[in-house]
């Protein structure tokens, strides 16, 4: 996948208001394989509608969402499914781990699947990112920042185009938002992907090619 475009793209609870200031809201925007974007939003004002708008999770939108030109509504369940497996990595704001499996459990599943990466590259991200001595700690005992900083592993536990992190640092300290961010643009750019970062205050800091307010 090359590009994911916007046309006019607005959820349909804000379609009465005619107060919308957005620079993706109503517009036309192109997110480029290989390229680096923030999107910085309020409470409000749909950022976890748009994730879950480009995932394929929610339908409830005014104008269009394309992948390569093709407008999403019209794909099959095999295709989503196709797109999520080999195009499109994303780690949920709400984090969406499996709080009675381990934070070795929890990636280790998703690899199996993919057989993307490495046992030795997966511990050496759980070294970096200062989990290492959570591997065999059950998801649902351990801090909010400690799970992120294991979804985010399992997240690159597949061949993606698109990286999107939604608030991937909103319970980390600066250090290992940093070693997040490094990780990240690393993996990315071995794999020649985009990157696309939601933020509603606090967010990586890396050089984006773009800066977006909702």
């Amino acid at each position: 996948m090359e590009k994911i475009q916007l046309r006019h793209t607005l959820p349909n609870v804000f379609q009465s208001r005619t107060d919308i200031v957005s620079d993706i809201w109503q517009r036309d925007v192109t997110f480029e394989k290989g390229k680096r974007y923030l999107v910085e939003a309020n409470s409000g004002t749909g950022k976890s509608s748009l994730c879950s708008y480009i995932y394929g999770y929610r339908h409830d939108y005014q104008g269009e969402i394309l992948f390569d030109g093709e407008d999403i509504r019209k794909y099959s369940v095999a295709q989503w499914t196709s797109i999520r497996q080999k195009h499109f990595a994303l780690l949920w704001q709400e984090l969406r781990m499996f709080p009675e499996l381990t934070a070795w459990e929890n990636v280790d599943i998703k690899n199996k699947l993919t057989g993307h990466q490495t046992k030795e590259q997966i511990l050496t991200w759980f070294e970096m990112l200062g989990v290492a001595d959570k591997l065999n700690a059950k998801m649902g005992r351990m801090s909010f920042g400690q799970r992120q900083r294991v979804a985010l592993i399992r997240a690159l536990c597949q061949p993606f185009d698109f990286l999107f992190v939604d608030e991937p640092i909103s319970h980390l300290d600066d250090m290992n938002a940093d070693i997040m961010g490094s990780i990240m643009t690393a993996e990315a750019e071995k794999q020649g992907a985009g990157i696309i970062s939601t933020s509603i205050g606090k967010h990586i800091e890396m050089p984006y090619h773009q800066v977006f307010k909702l």
